[in-house]
């Protein structure tokens, strides 16, 4: 996955990305990721899990596990409603692809955003770490923080939060 998609010129594409809101703030995936959108079902929990980590859904015949994303971010999740979501996100490590599902207050619409309104991340401190925006695009007078999920749903640092959860359990 690229940071940002940038031609030989330096100058950024336009690229589409799925918008959804999450604690009242809007964020994106680009929509490249994006394998499909669920309503909200049966999640099943999984013992000795972080927070984030809601539990798992079978995706026609597929163990999937959902991150929780305001777990994720350290910020207060909503109530589950009828407009809640699943976002099953495609994450490509350097040895596979897995398939996430993302629980998500609602998803908004897909929009285009032109590579001119892309801005670089905030080098502040914000309610959610700075790794974990890819750029934030200018939509009017607002943003949306687009999201870089190969960070927020990395593999491999997920393993690594289940494995040290899991010794601090056997202690």
């Amino acid at each position: 996955m690229t940071a940002l998609a940038v031609t030989p010129n330096g100058e950024a594409n336009d690229q589409q990305y799925l918008t959804f809101l999450l604690n009242g703030e809007m964020y994106a995936f680009a929509i490249l990721n994006v394998k499909e959108i669920l309503e909200y079902g049966k999640i099943t929990p999984i013992p000795r899990m972080p927070k984030f980590i809601q539990g798992v859904i079978n995706l026609r015949g597929e163990v999937v596990p959902v991150i929780n994303l305001a777990h994720r971010f350290h910020i207060e999740a909503q109530p589950i409603t009828k407009r809640s979501c699943i976002v099953i996100i495609e994450v490509e490590t350097e040895t596979q692809r897995q398939d996430l599902g993302v629980l998500v207050d609602s998803v908004s619409e897909v929009i285009d955003i032109p590579g001119l309104d892309l801005r670089a991340a905030p080098s502040f401190s914000c309610q959610i770490r700075i790794d974990f925006i890819r750029a934030m695009g200018q939509l009017q007078d607002n943003f949306v923080i687009i999201l870089a999920e190969d960070k927020v749903l990395s593999v491999e640092e997920l393993a690594m939060v289940e494995q040290v959860t899991n010794e601090l359990v056997t202690w």
